[in-house]
């Protein structure tokens, strides 16, 4: 077994060799059909994680529930993980220990709360605050200029993150190639993009430049879609075509031995 050291140069390095591609897992049986899929690491969703537990996201998971969720994911694989941590749930310092104590050797720390944009240098201190805590954890500092605005002033919170700490520039919302382009050109950090139907593929992604390639919450949107579809259907017509592409019984039971 792999010490979480190694672990943690193992995911830097990942970052040295692009494309990292991290399909975005939500709990311990998502994480391992993921790690079984072929991923060299994991990286957790925040959305899905709340989902699966009832609430909604963006503010509708506490720190315990989000750590439990970790500790459990991170108990199923050998791969490394990294762990989307909102925007900190309040104390960045206490969150990054508690999520290094459940073997995670990386975060995703985002710059906006409640539908805002937290202002850019009070996040870079919330990153160095989050480097302090550990040299090795890879930091993936997410803006949501994209998301929240016209991404004005992506470039200049990305000088203030890296000056701070981070490792690489997460920005979800942004899928149009040419922006893409202009974004890994004037980053001085690695881009890592949030992708989907209609965004450009892993090669040509790789070809813009980008080294980081997730997915965010939409493969747990696709379970949950599954889900609805195969009752509706088996409620309504009574029949379970939906069901024709779920996991092999025997396959998936195996995966957790």
């Amino acid at each position: 077994m792999s010490s979480q050291g190694e672990l943690a140069r193992r995911l830097r390095a990942l970052h040295e060799r692009p494309p990292l591609v991290l399909p975005n897992a939500w709990d311990a049986g998502s994480a391992r059909a993921i790690e079984a899929a072929g991923a060299a690491a994991i990286a957790t969703t925040s959305a899905g994680v709340s989902w699966a537990a009832g609430v909604t996201d963006a503010g509708g998971l506490d720190r315990t529930a989000a750590i439990a969720a970790l500790r459990a994911i991170v108990a199923a694989v050998s791969v490394p993980v990294t762990a989307d941590v909102e925007s900190g749930y309040g104390d960045v310092e206490a969150t990054v220990a508690e999520v290094i104590e459940a073997g995670a050797v990386g975060i995703n720390l985002e710059d906006s709360s409640g539908g805002s944009l937290i202002a850019p240098a009070l996040h870079a201190e919330r990153i160095a605050a989050a480097r302090a805590t550990d040299p090795e954890l890879v930091i993936n500092a997410r803006t949501d200029t994209y998301l929240f605005g016209d991404g004005s002033g992506t470039i200049e919170r990305a000088k203030l993150y890296a000056e701070a700490g981070a490792d690489v520039l997460f920005v979800p919302g942004v899928v149009d190639a040419p922006a893409i382009r202009e974004l890994v050109a004037a980053s001085p950090l690695p881009l890592n993009v949030m992708v989907g139907p209609g965004a450009p593929t892993v090669a040509e992604l790789t070809a813009l430049g980008v080294t980081r390639i997730s997915v965010g919450p939409a493969i747990t949107a696709g379970a949950y879609g599954l889900a609805t579809a195969a009752a509706k259907e088996l409620l309504t017509s009574g029949t379970y075509e939906a069901l024709s592409t779920a996991a092999e019984f025997g396959k998936l039971n195996s995966l957790l031995r």
